[in-house]
């Protein structure tokens, strides 16, 4: 599913193609579980996409790497 999100860190809207289902992001949405429970296949990034808005280039550009 193509999904839009604005970022939270740059307010650049962001298009992301994600495998998931139009109910399991309306369960997420109206708050039935957590994330990772609701879609536990996708990535982190994908997770974070969904939440936030935020692309892994900009996760990296704002907080920098693991080290």
């Amino acid at each position: 599913m193509l999904i839009e999100r604005t970022s939270l860190l740059t307010g650049v809207k962001h298009q992301r193609e994600i495998n998931v289902t139009q109910e399991q992001l309306t369960h997420w949405e109206e708050g039935r579980g957590l994330i990772q429970v609701l879609m536990p296949h996708l990535s982190a990034d994908d997770r974070e996409f969904l939440m936030t808005g935020s692309t892994p280039e900009e996760w990296e550009a704002s907080f920098g790497g693991d080290d």
